[in-house]
Parts: structure tokens; sequence; C-alpha cells
């Protein structure tokens, strides 16, 4: 067992525990606009990315014309929304436009505070390299966002779903980044720990492992099936159709590509994935709720409430052929359940002061 106690040589910092959740729940709050801007298929309706000019959206009849103009020009506009008006594109536009500007507040939110506690010397040594790898993830994000709807202008009015992951994938890293710091640094929890025990925490961080990589894979091809559309099809459960596996399985050649981009096999992954999540990840909260350990209690309750509601949100969103609500909501589970998986790690390999 390790014994957990609060020293001097532990740094904890209300205000940057402060700052770094309110950077967390941004991020939440952006994954959800993310989810509502794809959804209401808004996301290919900006068709230039200009980084002050776009923080404010057209203020005259004439801007709003020469927006919808070069949107005219794109391959959605040409192929799935010819003949809109300029009033259904304003309506796209909003949820496009608030999703950059979200995304630029959260930098400006993080960068300004980080400069102020930088310069007031409120950062330790050996937090700083963190602060500033934290500071290039969220850059990158945003550089995998434009990546992303620049796909879908060139020739198919739909972006690549590879490219999508990755922008989703990322999005969840940052937040688990920013999540564990803030976790490290408040003040409370650790005056709760103080003089507290772990009881053999090794004998769940195999468990753990795991299960984050069966959520991992389970959250990636549930990003491959919203870049394509496949929660469009099939829309039973638990059986595709009248079978258990659907009939297009192999359908592409060669075998494994199946995996990738047919949209039948990749919704399947996504079905079989969910549920080898759910036993999992439920195995796990059970595992920790048995425990003598408060912590681990309070993280097996967190999980195994999670992972019901999310498996269930899963299955709505599918028999809702990709309803707005229940997808929107299923998509935010995903994020509450990896912070749940994460602040387990945390604490698992979580050192003796």
């Amino acid at each position: 067992m390790t014994t957990l106690q609060t020293t001097p040589e532990r740094f904890v910092s209300k205000p940057l525990f402060l700052w770094l959740l309110v950077c967390c729940g941004m991020i939440f709050a952006m994954v959800v606009i993310g989810a509502i801007t794809r959804l209401t298929e808004s996301g290919l309706s900006m068709v230039e990315w200009r980084a002050m000019i776009d923080m404010l959206p057209p203020l005259s009849d004439h801007a709003w014309i020469s927006e919808f103009e070069k949107y005219r020009q794109t391959p959605e506009y040409l192929v799935k929304n010819k003949g809109m008006d300029l009033d259904a594109f304003k309506n796209i536009y909003f949820w496009e436009w608030f999703h950059r500007l979200w995304g630029r507040l959260i930098g400006l939110v993080y960068a300004l505070p980080l400069v102020y506690f930088w310069v007031r010397g409120k950062i330790p040594q050996h937090l700083k390299s963190r602060f500033i790898f934290l500071l290039f993830l969220g850059g990158l994000q945003g550089f995998f966002g434009w990546y992303m709807v620049k796909s879908g202008l060139i020739n198919e009015p739909r972006v690549s779903h590879y490219r999508l992951a990755l922008h989703l994938i990322t999005a969840f890293v940052l937040f688990s980044a920013l999540w564990v710091q803030a976790l490290s640094l408040w003040p409370a929890l650790h005056h709760k720990l103080k003089h507290h025990t772990i009881i053999d925490a090794k004998q769940f961080r195999f468990h753990a492992i795991i299960t984050c990589f069966v959520v991992f894979l389970t959250i990636l091809w549930g990003a491959f099936v919203a870049g394509l559309d496949a929660g469009l099809i099939y829309n039973q459960f638990p059986l595709i159709g009248d079978r258990f596996v659907p009939s297009e399985f192999l359908f592409m050649k060669p075998w494994w590509i199946n995996f990738l981009n047919n949209h039948a096999t990749v919704q399947w992954m996504h079905r079989v994935l969910g549920i080898i999540s759910f036993f999992t990840v439920l195995s796990l909260g059970l595992r920790l709720i048995i425990t003598r350990q408060w912590v681990f209690k309070k993280i097996g309750h967190c999980l195994t409430g999670m992972i019901t509601v999310q498996f269930i949100l899963g299955i709505v969103t599918l028999l809702s052929k990709v309803a707005l609500h229940p997808a929107v909501s299923h998509q935010a589970g995903a994020l509450l359940t990896t912070m749940f998986l994460v602040t387990l790690l945390h604490f698992l390999w979580r050192k003796a002061d």
C-alpha cells in the first residue's frame, strides 16, 4: 500500500486549478458545439480561415452575399444544397462560426492567464514546459480543425472521416491533459488525501489500461461512423438488418479496408467495441466499488453510472437515426467517460509525497 501525504514539495494552487478547470469546461462545451455543428451539417459553410476577421460574423447584406457566393462554389452546395436560399445559409453558417469563435476564446482564456501567472512567478519551474506543451496542443487542435474542413471543400461534399477522427481524438487528449494537470493542483483534494492510504493500486492498473484502450478504439470508430454518416443505415439493435453481421461486411477489397471505409462494417465495429467497452468499464467500476478506498469507490460509481447511460444513449442514437439530442449527448458522454477513466489513472499512478 502507498500512503499519500501532502508535503511542502507538492505544489498546489487554487488560482491555477480554477483556471484549468474553466479551460476544461470550455473544451467540454466545444465538443458539444462541434457535435451540433457536424449534425446540422454546418461545418462546410465557411470556406476560408481568417484568424481575426472570422471572430465576427458578416455584419452587412453585402458581406452575407459575399460569403454565400463563396459557399455556392463548394461541392456541398453543388451536390447537396443546390437552391438553398440566403436565410437557410445563415442558419448553418452560425454554428460553424460559433464553433470557430469558441475555439479562439478557449485559446485566449488559456493563453492570457498563462502569461499573467508566468510573469507574476506563480508557475513553478517544473510545470512551465507542461503549460507550453498544452498551449501547443491547443494550437494543433485548431489546425486539425481547418485541415478537416479543407477535405470537404475539394471534391466531395463531406470531410474526411480520418481527419474528423484526428480532430476529435486531439480534443479528447487536450481535455484529458488539462484535467489531469488540474487534479494535481487542486488544494481541497490534496487536503483530503493528506495521510490517506491507497490500498494496493497495482491490482487495478492492468484492467484500467485495457479498459482505456478499448474505450479509445470505440471513440475512434465512433468518429469514423460520424464522418461516414454510417449511423444512418441499419437503425436497429442488436441486429443489423436481420443478422448480427451485415451482408456487406467484406464487400470491399482488400478485406481490411472494410473496417475503415465500409459504412456497414464501420458501424458494426463501433457496435461491437461499444458492447466490449460497456462490459469492460462496468467490470472495472464494480471492482472499484467493492474496495475500501474512498477515491476508488467514488470513481467506480461514476464509471458504472456513466457507461450505462452512455450505452443507452448509443442505442437511442442509432434507433433515432442519429437525432440531434441523443447524438450530441452520446458524444458528450464519451468525453465524461474518458474523464473518469483519466481520473482513475491519475490516482493509480499517483506517487507518494
